[in-house]
């Protein structure tokens, strides 16, 4: 029988004593790190950075804010492959972190085989991005889901035969569950079980950045957990003693009777009414900004559609915005504005927001409705849908069915296929068929950039107000807002002024009236 090594504290200075003594160590000592090198000075690094990241200590000041931000979410992301459950407990020194793995399981209720696999491959795109490792997905046809478990008795049996035999933590379905349907399927899996809503509210947490995006985040989470606390065994459904003390919910607490459900439950009601009171006033700011828009006649144009469809590449590539873009789901989440001006002059802002995605869940749509509200009330709206996808006609449709419930149907769109690098040209040639009033671009490579620029300026509002004038030269503050704010179709310098035509708005035609001339 094999002696259990020494972790004595004798042990241990003997050892630190013998390596003072040797630092090259004399022996055949190996580091317990798979990955550990030693570098040209003879130090030994542990890197447990990303492989597709850079150090972010070794940032250049000359990225981008976009570039540093990918850098930074690389190096602290969970190393794949390593697991913390141990077969030995003498390894305890080498533990590592590592991913969840998971089993995806959906439920095909209508549409054709191939919307059901572009589900699947859809959830497992979600799950990588939440930092799982999927071993196995399953789906089945079902004229609805089961009531109890959502897959049915027997399924249940074979999914937990398929956990137990993949070495799965994890259960993601494809779905907005029920919370008994998951208490069920915990209960008889022995693994957590968590539903489409709650995987996308795990990414939105994780790349939530500012303080209005974090807060709308948490409050999306805490309308979900609300209704989803439990308890293992009587732990939530304990009731308090006799006295309203330490054993009886302290101070605050509703006396005896009271079960600790109902207290986390009230302070959870608690947290939201705060959160709520907060983007309230955060939308108070947003709006600000917006009427100082509309008062100085500025257009806005929103870039919105499916996530992952390439619209922070196509903000990065018509403004130079230098905004993160990462292949992955959901990668930016706090909508970017940028200032620009169209070849004529015009100014106008464009503005790219959260991606959307079939079922968004329900509570993200409320959270997120005040910065959703900029796409509402923009004067255009440039639809980027990725033209490699599979399915770029159910990316449409899902995001259309987003802009009708936050009441940005009516806005004028523009449809921007995107990734015309890497799509099919019959796919290319049928969207184009379907949306007349689209254009083809690969935001990477920069084909087609032109022609949506042009499509862009066009669809923008145009000022309704005609004018002829002869303008003093002193008036030259004048000339500069027709530039910015207006149209000028013939400019000619004379001897007693700029005699200029074209158009503009009201406000800026009426003080224009001094100047006219028949």
């Amino acid at each position: 029988m094999t002696n259990a090594p020494d972790f004595s504290l004798d042990a241990e200075l003997d050892a630190t004593r013998a390596w003072d003594a040797d630092p090259d160590g004399g022996s055949d000592w190996e580091s317990g790190y798979a990955d550990q090198e030693v570098d040209a000075d003879g130090d030994s690094d542990v890197d447990l950075v990303s492989a597709d990241g850079p150090d972010p200590e070794e940032l250049d000041e000359d990225l981008t804010t976009g570039e540093q931000d990918l850098a930074a979410r690389h190096a602290l992301r969970r190393v794949a492959g390593l697991r913390t459950e141990l077969e030995d407990i003498t390894e305890v020194e080498y533990r590592q972190l590592r991913l969840e793995r998971v089993v995806l399981v959906g439920v095909w209720t209508e549409g054709t085989v191939t919307d059901a696999e572009n589900s699947m491959a859809e959830l497992a795109l979600l799950a990588e991005t939440a930092g799982s490792e999927v071993l196995d997905a399953i789906y089945q046809r079902r004229t609805k889901p089961d009531p109890a478990t959502y897959i049915g008795r027997g399924k249940v049996d074979g999914l937990r035969e398929i956990v137990q035999a993949t070495g799965a933590d994890t259960v993601i379905l494809d779905g907005d569950l029920a919370p008994s349907q998951l208490r069920n399927l915990e209960d008889k899996l022995k693994v957590k079980a968590i539903d489409r809503t709650g995987l996308i509210l795990d990414i939105f947490a994780q790349h939530a950045k500012s303080k209005e995006g974090q807060a709308q985040v948490e409050l999306a989470q805490l309308q979900y957990m609300k209704q989803r606390l439990r308890g293992w065994g009587g732990n939530l459904s304990r009731q308090a003693g006799g006295r309203v003390g330490a054993d009886g919910g302290g101070i605050g607490g509703r006396g005896p009777g009271e079960t600790k459900i109902e207290t986390d439950r009230r302070r959870i009601n608690t947290k939201i009414a705060k959160l709520r009171r907060e983007l309230k006033d955060l939308k108070g700011t947003r709006e600000t900004m917006r009427q100082e828009r509309s008062r100085n006649h500025i257009p806005s144009v929103s870039i919105a559609g499916y996530t992952n469809a390439g619209k922070s590449s196509l903000l990065n590539r018509l403004t130079d915005a230098g905004v993160l873009v990462e292949d992955s789901l959901f990668a930016t989440l706090d909508p970017t504005t940028r200032r620009t001006t169209t070849r004529d002059g015009r100014i106008y802002t464009m503005s790219d927001t959260v991606g959307f995605v079939r079922h968004l869940p329900h509570q993200l749509v409320e959270a997120f409705r005040s910065t959703l509200e900029e796409v509402a009330e923009s004067d255009l709206i440039l639809h980027v849908v990725d033209g490699s996808h599979p399915d770029p006609e159910g990316q449409l449709a899902a995001v259309r069915g987003v802009f009708a419930e936050i009441h940005a149907d009516k806005v004028p769109e523009l449809v921007v296929i995107n990734k015309a690098d890497a799509a099919d040209p019959l796919v290319l040639a049928r969207l184009r068929a379907r949306e007349p009033h689209s254009v083809v671009v690969s935001a990477r490579t920069g084909e087609g950039i032109e022609d949506a620029i042009t499509a862009l300026e066009a669809d923008l509002p145009r000022p309704t107000v005609e004018f002829s004038v002869l303008l003093p030269y002193e008036r030259g503050d004048l000339i500069n807002r027709l530039h910015q704010e207006g149209e000028i179709s013939s400019l000619e310098h004379t001897g007693d002024g700029s005699l200029v035509s074209g158009r503009a708005n009201a406000d800026l035609a009426g003080e224009l009236e001094a100047y006219a001339v028949g």
